[in-house]
């Protein structure tokens, strides 16, 4: 008989696969909604604590529909990633060292890449 805790999703899972939801549907969701498209065995309630969660993180929006909300993300899955990846960076006061061992270990095509977007005219 396998533990309760040994059937967990690792954390951060939950808010993935919810913001996969959203991304994919392309216009709000109620946490009801979302649940239908995750096609897990989730509470709605379970769904609505995340969606809460991921608003309070700034992560996605929300617009009162009927009694409760539609939630929308603010960013592409794109956006979200440069977002963590600025938040790791300002969690260190050594900002050179931290982007200078990031950059010693990007692969020649990654060098490449970010090389050509220092370089381009925005």
């Amino acid at each position: 008989m396998t533990d309760a805790k040994d059937e967990r999703r690792p954390a951060g899972e939950l808010e993935a696969s919810v913001m996969a939801a959203l991304w994919a549907a392309g216009a709000p969701r109620t946490p009801g909604q979302v649940q239908l498209s995750l096609g897990a065995d989730l509470a709605r309630t379970t769904v609505t604590t995340i969606l809460t969660r991921l608003y309070d993180k700034g992560m996605v929006e929300r617009q009162r529909q009927g009694r409760g909300y539609a939630y929308f993300p603010l960013q592409d899955a794109q956006g979200l990633t440069a977002r963590r990846m600025h938040t790791e960076l300002d969690r260190d006061s050594d900002r050179e060292t931290v982007l200078a061992r990031f950059v010693a270990q990007l692969s020649p095509d990654d060098e490449r890449i970010l090389r050509d977007l220092l370089e381009a005219d925005y």
